[in-house]
């Protein structure tokens, strides 16, 4: 039986993750500490997914395992050697990093480096997958020029219709903390590709949805966004007018994204990951389809 390790294994990707490759038989083995609870109070935290795992997935094994506690880090990966590495685990918000940037640097960026190295040491030849994020592009995407439509933004030049691609600059950018601790999480497990030839990818993605979302008011939009409507909160629209544009992607889909990796790895590969323009959506506009669906009216409040 093939074995594969999960980091963040009861969030939105992870769990999915956990459901796709027990479905097809792996033995999984999932590491979460809860520290999302941690980072967002009661919106975040993942009990209940965690839960859910252990009832309906077959060869699952949860370990409360902190990413940056390196000796348990080392020692998980000697005692079971997996055949895959999937890296979810992260602090994910913008917001947060400003006010725990120790946390922030230590779980993302440290947190990755332990892990690399775990696998370095006891399995160089698994491959090695880690959920970054288009925040490694900083504000460069936004130097793109745009129009202003009557409910999103868009791109004014026609060469930029599909989006950014991997050639867009990672440098001379303003990131928030959570951007540049990612970056240098992204940048390490390419290095770690490179320069120990390990099958290592970045997959560096949009916004990530799926039914298994803690959302929270700083982090998991369209989850967050359901619950304010369903729960009658106001829901915060900050700046941009709410014209601010998502493409969003399906966890199951990001799952086969895996898979392929698994299937035909390479050395330092990065991909950008999204759901496209046919997936894109503005905050208004996501607003006005989920009044429409749910038949509610959301109390919105503007900050600049």
């Amino acid at each position: 039986m093939k074995r594969v390790l999960i980091t963040g294994s009861s969030g939105l990707i992870g769990s999915e993750a956990v459901t796709f490759f027990d479905q097809r038989g792996w033995e999984v083995h999932g590491i979460d500490n809860n520290m999302r609870r941690e980072f967002f109070g009661p919106d975040g935290d993942t009990t209940w997914n965690l839960d859910r795992l252990r009832g309906s997935a077959k060869h699952f094994t949860h370990h409360d395992v902190d990413i940056r506690h390196r000796e348990a880090i080392l020692a998980l990966f000697q005692a079971h050697c997996p055949d895959l590495i999937i890296h979810c685990a992260a602090q994910p918000s913008h917001d947060l990093a400003k006010d725990r940037p120790f946390e922030d640097f230590e779980v993302n960026a440290v947190g990755t480096l332990n892990l690399l190295e775990a696998a370095r040491r006891h399995c160089p030849e698994t491959p090695f997958i880690f959920m970054s994020t288009n925040k490694v592009y900083g504000d460069a995407p936004n130097e793109r020029p745009l129009v202003e439509l009557p409910t999103r933004w868009d791109y004014a030049n026609p060469a930029d219709y599909e989006g950014i691609d991997e050639s867009c600059r990672i440098d001379a950018s303003l990131h928030s903390l959570f951007g540049a601790s990612k970056l240098a999480a992204d940048v390490m497990v390419q290095e770690y590709g490179r320069y120990f030839n390990m099958p290592t990818v970045c997959f560096r993605g949009g916004c990530l949805t799926g039914p298994n979302h803690s959302g929270a008011e700083l982090h998991g939009f369209l989850a967050y966004l359901v619950k304010a409507v369903k729960e009658d909160r106001i829901y915060r629209i900050y700046g941009y007018k709410g014209k601010q544009v998502r493409d969003n992607i399906h966890s199951y889909d990001v799952c086969t994204a895996f898979l392929a990796f698994y299937e035909s790895p390479r050395q330092a590969a990065i991909y950008n990951l999204g759901g496209g323009r046919g997936n894109s959506v503005s905050i208004l506009e996501a607003i006005a389809q989920f009044e429409e669906l749910l038949g509610r009216t959301l109390e919105v409040e503007y900050v600049e």
